[in-house]
């Protein structure tokens, strides 16, 4: 599954915030998105999951435009900065919502096995998007939209989640966007950064410097 987006022009009180911006992301690959603070990279994830409108927009699936928000589509997913989950339910609750293995999760993250029977109001802010992440990665949706997966979380649970990333690609179309940007350049096979509106693919960490958005030392 191909998406490609652009004519993407979305402002805030007359202040422009996107105005040109194309990104295509396929299934096989991880597609990244950097920029820095107030850019606009969760406000594009946001467009293209529907809940934001813009001024303008082309969304395509497959080289076809798609008219309608795509999560009435029910291909995509999108895990947002703040909390998804209702924290009164009990997280064995949660997953047989889902639809979602509790066992196959514990495998890869043992530490949260005696959690079962607890509310997820038990858990710590990381604890919760470890879980929040893993939900959204193992759903049945086959467009993954991903906004700072990483932030929060201890370094061990980054580490498994960019596995767990790499291992999704061969069957979902995922866009990721982090300020942990060496992961994010580990993993993708295509990336992007947003500066003054406008997006432009960069290959390496080079790029990034020569963009302005890291120093040559970091």
């Amino acid at each position: 599954m191909k998406l490609e987006v652009d004519n993407i022009e979305l402002s805030f009180n007359q202040k422009k915030i996107l105005s040109g911006i194309y990104l295509r992301a396929d299934k096989g690959e991880i597609t990244g998105i950097l920029g820095r603070n107030g850019c606009g990279k969760s406000c594009l994830l946001e467009i293209l999951f529907g809940n934001l409108k813009p001024k303008y927009k082309t969304i395509r699936i497959d080289s076809r435009i798609v008219k309608k928000q795509l999560f009435l589509s029910k291909n995509v997913t999108y895990l947002p900065q703040y909390s998804l989950l209702p924290k009164n339910l009990k997280i064995h609750t949660i997953f047989s919502l889902l639809e979602q293995k509790w066992n196959t999760f514990i495998m890869d993250f043992p530490t949260f096995k005696d959690y079962k029977f607890s509310n997820l109001s038990k858990l710590s802010t990381g604890e919760i998007r470890v879980l929040e992440t893993y939900l959204i990665l193992n759903s049945k949706q086959k467009i993954i939209l991903l906004d700072e997966p990483f932030s929060f979380i201890a370094p061990i649970y980054v580490e498994k989640f960019k596995n767990l990333i790499v291992k999704k690609k061969q069957e979902k179309t995922i866009l990721i966007t982090d300020h942990f940007y060496k992961e994010i350049l580990e993993i993708c096979d295509r990336l992007y950064l947003i500066k003054n509106g406008y997006s432009k693919e960069v290959k390496n960490h080079q790029d990034l410097v020569n963009e302005g958005y890291l120093l040559s030392n970091q």
